[in-house]
């Protein structure tokens, strides 16, 4: 266990490492081109009722749009990645644009998200909101408050905070702001159900571990799952909570391969973080 901590300080300096870097282990989650590798759940709607075209690609790039829509009416979406992951570091590149579709709540203007070890999009329930899961919140600037990005989110989970079980729903990062319509590179480092870490354009800005169901929510209820009981490994997906948002990066780098010798957990970041960027 010492070995894997000491790992993922390696990774700190890892962080802004490009798919160049040991490039037959980085998985590009989206290809660019279409969403063939993913899988649509939007509230309300039956699995894969991409409603209202809401996630599609346009010019390389993921969209999620609200343009035939004329309410939102807590519809809220997720897209899912085909397979499930256990530890990994993610890179999304993301931004905002427009404005929020009619109907969308205050708390979810420039709000979107990557949900870590997600529940499948075939287990959600047909009313369902958010899949159980631990959200890397992604958040804009309104262009005068502060407002951080990379905050967590724990819908139907519970997690260790600085040491103690953290149960509220959401805490902010320490993430600066990011206003207007740039392109922010957020990453995930997981390693199964130890040590997460969001960082955002190379700043670690939130730290956690030991993700575990929790047994008061209602969905983890529903779905007969152990209330404290781990989760090492999940789906991944991006979120639609009503305002338009891009994504044109979506990559991964499978670190699973190592987590049986922390040794070469070790060595595969130290290698990595003496790369160029």
């Amino acid at each position: 266990m010492k070995q894997i901590f000491r790992a993922c300080v390696l990774l700190i300096s890892f962080v802004a490492v490009t798919q160049k870097s040991s490039s037959q282990k980085w998985i590009k989650l989206f290809n660019g081109k279409d969403l063939k590798d993913w899988k649509v759940k939007i509230k309300d709607h039956p699995l894969n009722e991409n409603f209202g075209n809401t996630f599609r690609v346009e010019d390389g790039v993921m969209k999620v749009r609200y343009d035939q829509y004329d309410d939102f009416k807590e519809q809220y979406g997720h897209v899912f990645y085909k397979k499930k992951f256990s530890a990994y570091l993610l890179v999304i590149e993301y931004r905002f644009v427009g404005d929020q579709v009619k109907g969308g709540p205050g708390w979810a203007t420039r709000n979107s998200g990557a949900m870590l070890h997600c529940q499948s999009p075939e287990s959600m329930f047909l009313d369902q909101d958010f899949p159980i899961s631990m959200e890397d919140q992604l958040l804009g600037g309104n262009g005068k408050d502060n407002r951080s990005t990379c905050n967590l989110c724990t819908p139907g989970t519970n997690v260790v905070l600085k040491g103690k079980l953290f149960t509220p729903h959401c805490v902010n990062s320490s993430s600066k702001t990011y206003h207007g319509e740039q392109w922010v590179r957020a990453e995930a480092l997981v390693l199964g159900d130890s040590i997460i870490k969001q960082i955002v354009n190379t700043d670690t800005v939130m730290v956690y571990g030991k993700p575990q169901y929790d047994g008061n929510d209602k969905w983890v209820k529903k779905a007969g799952l152990e209330g404290g009981k781990l989760i090492k490994e999940g789906f991944i997906s991006l979120q639609s909570e009503s305002h338009p948002c891009e994504f044109r990066k979506v990559e991964l780098f499978n670190l699973q391969p190592y987590m049986n010798n922390p040794k070469k957990l070790e060595a595969i970041l130290q290698k990595l973080s003496t790369r160029k960027t």
